[in-house]
C-alpha cells in the first residue's frame, strides 16, 4: 500500500490520536470528551499500560489498534487483549484492518504470549476478517460486571 506507514503511539502523538479515538468511541455510542481521550491515552503510555499502534497514510491518521497485557494463570504465559481496534470509514475493506492485527499477533509472538484475545459486538461484519486471519471463537462465555 502507499504512503502508509504503521507507528507505535507516544506522548507526542496522544493530541494527534484523540479525534480518531473520539470516532472509534461514539462507534460504540459514547459520547465524545476529548480531555477525557487525551488523558485516557497520556495515562496508558505514561504507566506501560497498552501498546497504541497506528496507521498513517499521506501523514493522516487512518486506522489504530490497542493492546492491554494479561496473564494466563492456566497457561502460565502473558497474553494481549486486542481491546480496541478502528478504521476510519474511508479506508474501510483496504487491508488496514489486517496490518495492524498482524503487527498485534507479531509483537504477542515476540514477547512469547500465549494468547491474544478479542471481543466484539456480536452483530459486528468485522468477525469474517477475524476468522479470515485466524481467531477463533471462544468457548468459554463473556460477561460483565458494570461498575
Amino acid at each position: 500500500m502507499e504512503n502508509i506507514t504503521l507507528q507505535f503511539a507516544t506522548l507526542d502523538n496522544i493530541s494527534e490520536l484523540e479525534p480518531i479515538f473520539t470516532l472509534y468511541r461514539e462507534f460504540y455510542g459514547m459520547e465524545p470528551d476529548s480531555k477525557g481521550t487525551i488523558d485516557f491515552l497520556r495515562n496508558r503510555i505514561l504507566k506501560n499500560e497498552s501498546i497504541l499502534i497506528f496507521v498513517e497514510k499521506d501523514e493522516n491518521i487512518i486506522g489504530f489498534a490497542q493492546l492491554y497485557p494479561t496473564f494466563s494463570s492456566a497457561t502460565l504465559k502473558k497474553a494481549y487483549i486486542l481491546n480496541d481496534l478502528y478504521v476510519i470509514d474511508s479506508e474501510r475493506k483496504k487491508g488496514i484492518a489486517t496490518i495492524l492485527i498482524n503487527k498485534c499477533i507479531e509483537i504477542a509472538k515476540k514477547e512469547n504470549c500465549g494468547r491474544v484475545s478479542l471481543s466484539t459486538a456480536k452483530d459486528n461484519p468485522a468477525q469474517l476478517l477475524y476468522e479470515n486471519i485466524g481467531f477463533k471463537e471462544s468457548s468459554f462465555k463473556f460477561y460483565n460486571f458494570t461498575l
